[in-house]
């Protein structure tokens, strides 16, 4: 019988695209046995062949047409692996209508106009994944859609983004300053030359709309989901979170509560003890917790091209099952409820906050009674330092609405005794 092969397409070639290929090589002597055929890289797309042609048995198959790709009834998987909404979604939906399965990793994509495209995927029979839009190698979208599916998920939280998480390491262990910790990010290629969508919480919050989607069966789009950056978080901070017994993280976080479902991106002082605060460097990991399993933990490389490639990897041997199985087309969006996400004001913490005031009695009774009028309640407070006339002082709130937490900030910042709100954290 002769060895047929599922022919594959690659879009893009950079550092992932690039460890696809060298899976799809390493791999080859296996396939037979894993799929029952063989995966052939037929043709793959880039901006300037000459570049790449030395990283390729046959420069022949590198190609600037996407046309050509799309029309080439041989290719039966398309892996993009460019990026950004365009022409991403383009070529995405042009291969699906073209009866191609596609494999993706682009999470700005799916956490925008994932529903679009998996009605497409429908519509025409083929597959649509997506495993390493979240968390690098780490494999968490097909756990959530088939290992933990008899669960109903309460919460989704991790550490998603590796360029924040490993920052704020370095703050925590080594003393660095944010802009320090941000400049060795960046020289070793962690953090990219325009860090805003790492440090500002918005990689992660595209990811934790992915998440909280399957999850909760119900769509949540990056518009959704409230986001807030590390740029505000100090050495100061770590020190006091140290005191604490807690850890500064930047936290992605979906839980589904009765009143609606919650997607947020933010700092958050987790207790040492909790399995997310022990997650460093450019390490990602998921906490899930379900109804039925309880708390879980996936953990690993974040980014990186072969972690990355890994995933793109088993969803590309996945999909070719399909193919030889004759079943293309039966993994679904599987979103079939309508669940509300609530606004940031109507979510409920506890909260760390920083402020200088006035060192003089009277001002802890002014600003307890400030905080009492707008129903939030203090469990603790630290006074450290003193500078000048002033003083530093931390107060750790009880477990009340966000919308409460900055009416009274409104008012301490403007009252006579408060000469700065420092900075304002969650609290685990």
């Amino acid at each position: 019988m002769a060895q047929e092969e599922i022919n594959v397409a690659l879009l893009g070639f950079g550092t992932v695209g690039t460890g696809v290929y060298k899976i799809m090589q390493r791999q080859r002597p296996e396939m037979m046995q894993k799929l029952n055929t063989y995966l052939n890289i037929r043709s793959i797309m880039v901006r300037n062949p000459e570049k790449h042609q030395h990283k390729v048995e046959d420069p022949g198959i590198l190609t600037t047409s996407f046309e050509s790709i799309l029309e080439d009834p041989q290719i039966d998987i398309v892996v993009e692996l460019i990026g950004g909404i365009e022409p991403g979604y383009t070529y995405i939906r042009s291969a699906m209508e073209a009866g191609k399965s596609v494999v993706t990793a682009n999470k700005d994509l799916i956490a925008e106009r994932g529903g679009e495209l998996f009605q497409v995927a429908e519509e025409n029979h083929v597959e649509l994944r997506f495993e390493a839009a979240v968390a690098g190698g780490i494999p968490i979208i097909s756990p959530l859609k088939n290992s933990l599916a008899a669960n109903e998920i309460r919460t989704v939280m991790g550490i998603v983004n590796g360029t924040t998480n490993y920052i704020l390491s370095k703050m925590t262990d080594e003393g660095m300053d944010y802009k320090e910790a941000l400049a060795q990010a960046t020289e070793l290629g962690y953090a990219e030359a325009d860090p805003t969508a790492d440090v500002e919480g918005y990689d992660a919050g595209r990811k934790i709309a992915i998440l909280a989607t399957i999850a909760f069966h119900s769509r949540v789009t990056f518009r959704d989901v409230y986001t807030e950056g590390i740029t505000k978080i100090t050495a100061k901070d770590i020190s006091y979170a140290k005191t604490l017994g807690r850890v500064i993280k930047l936290i992605a976080v979906a839980n589904h509560t009765p009143e609606g479902i919650e997607a947020k991106v933010h700092p958050m002082l987790l207790p040492e003890s909790h399995p997310l605060s022990s997650v460093s460097g450019s390490y990602n990991a998921v906490y899930v917790n379900g109804d039925a399993v309880e708390d879980v933990m996936f953990y690993g490389r974040g980014a990186g091209e072969m972690p990355t490639a890994s995933a793109v990897m088993g969803d590309v041997f996945a999909v070719a099952r399909r193919i030889k199985e004759h079943s293309q087309g039966s993994t679904r969006d599987n979103v079939y409820r309508t669940i509300p996400v609530k606004r940031i004001e109507n979510t409920r913490s506890s909260y760390f906050i920083r402020m200088s005031v006035e060192d003089k009695p009277g001002v802890l009774a002014t600003i307890a009674s400030i905080f009492g009028n707008n129903s939030v309640s203090i469990e603790q407070v630290i006074q450290k330092n003193k500078i000048g006339n002033d003083a530093e002082l931390v107060i750790i709130t009880s477990n009340v609405k966000e919308r409460h937490i900055k009416d009274a900030l409104l008012i301490l910042e403007s009252s006579s005794v408060v000469r700065k709100v420092a900075n304002m954290i969650r609290v685990y």
